[in-house]
């Protein structure tokens, strides 16, 4: 702003929409008890002038940063990265700043150092995305406080609120899509296991080889790389694994499982039906492109920002998990067994 530009004052938006001061104020502080019309006036207003309200001043009122923090592990891989990236989005779009925090290793020393680094500043609530199996999860309530706080990616705890896609559903879908298709040797590559949604879809695929009176001894344990994936499936041939079918953890590992198997002169799904988990963008463009379970990432950033939103104004708000359901993208990936 250029010296001897005036700087829009929440009188100038009050009196260019109409209104009162007071009224200006509860539709920035986002109040129920205002008109709609009067809303979209101020907001009008607002936009006209290009009125920015003073956050530091606010604060003081409110003892409200607009701020929410996020805490998170494993952002470089492809699931917690789509977390944060459409939990920011809608945490912009409903008003809120967001401050990141990322752990290179989910242990109690590094988690503690960023709750306590946030307690330094004035945080309206916190997400976690912890997807790793840890025993000190459950005590991260008590170290967070009375601010308002949400788990992603994680099992349920009792009295902790929580988000998470139903890992378990997906997997179902994926092999039991496999049998119908009339498989019945059908092999696994899972995630890590000491990740919580590798354990749910590892679970799940033995549940349902086990509903269908089916062997589930095929199974190797990957790192969610494509190099993992490749590497996985010339292991479960090497040990003279029978299968006519591969159910994978993530579209990563079934890239590189399907380089694999075209190296040794299997095909796709002529030979093996593969199917994959994420629906990452990449995988309608596979040779062939991936059958899959596709995750709303999207759904799942708006259930946690609207959730904690509610605890931050109404701490009332009943606490619980919430949970969303992914479905299977059929591509061409899986066939009928010959």
């Amino acid at each position: 702003m250029k010296p001897s530009e005036k700087k829009v004052t929440l009188n100038d938006v009050a009196e260019h929409s109409g209104v009162s001061y007071q009224t200006v104020s509860r539709v920035i502080n986002n109040h129920p008890s205002v008109a709609e019309d009067t809303r979209q006036r101020v907001l009008g207003a607002i936009r006209d002038l290009n009125y920015h309200p003073n956050r530091a001043a606010r604060s003081l009122v409110t003892n409200r940063s607009d701020t929410i923090a996020i805490i998170s592990f494993g952002t470089t891989f492809y699931g917690p990265g789509q977390m944060v990236s459409h939990i920011t989005r809608h945490a912009k779009a409903s008003g809120y700043r967001v401050s990141l925090s990322t752990v290179e290793h989910l242990g109690w020393v590094e988690v503690k150092s960023a709750i306590d680094d946030l307690h330094e500043h004035l945080i309206d609530g916190i997400i976690m995305i912890a997807p790793i199996i840890s025993d000190f999860i459950q005590d991260i309530r008590a170290l967070i406080g009375h601010i308002p706080y949400i788990q992603i990616d994680t099992k349920p705890h009792k009295g902790v609120a929580s988000v998470v896609i139903e890992q378990a559903h997906g997997t179902a879908l994926a092999v039991e899509h496999l049998i119908g298709l009339g498989h019945r040797d059908i092999a696994e590559i899972s995630g890590p296991l000491n990740w919580y949604d590798a354990i749910m879809r590892h679970q799940s695929w033995i549940d349902t080889m086990k509903r269908h009176s089916l062997s589930y001894h095929n199974s190797i344990e990957g790192n969610w790389s494509a190099q993992s994936g490749y590497d996985g499936l010339r292991m479960l041939v090497k040990a003279g694994a029978k299968f006519t079918a591969l159910a994978v953890a993530n579209d990563q590992m079934a890239l590189g499982a399907m380089a694999a198997l075209n190296e040794l002169g299997l095909r796709v799904p002529d030979d093996v039906s593969v199917v994959g988990f994420d629906n990452i963008p990449e995988s309608a463009y596979f040779m062939p492109a991936l059958t899959t379970v596709h995750q709303d990432f999207m759904a799942l950033g708006q259930h946690c920002v609207e959730y904690l939103v509610s605890l931050i104004n109404q701490p009332d708000t009943p606490v619980h998990q919430q949970v969303l359901y992914p479905n299977l993208v059929i591509r061409n990936s899986t066939a009928p067994v010959k």
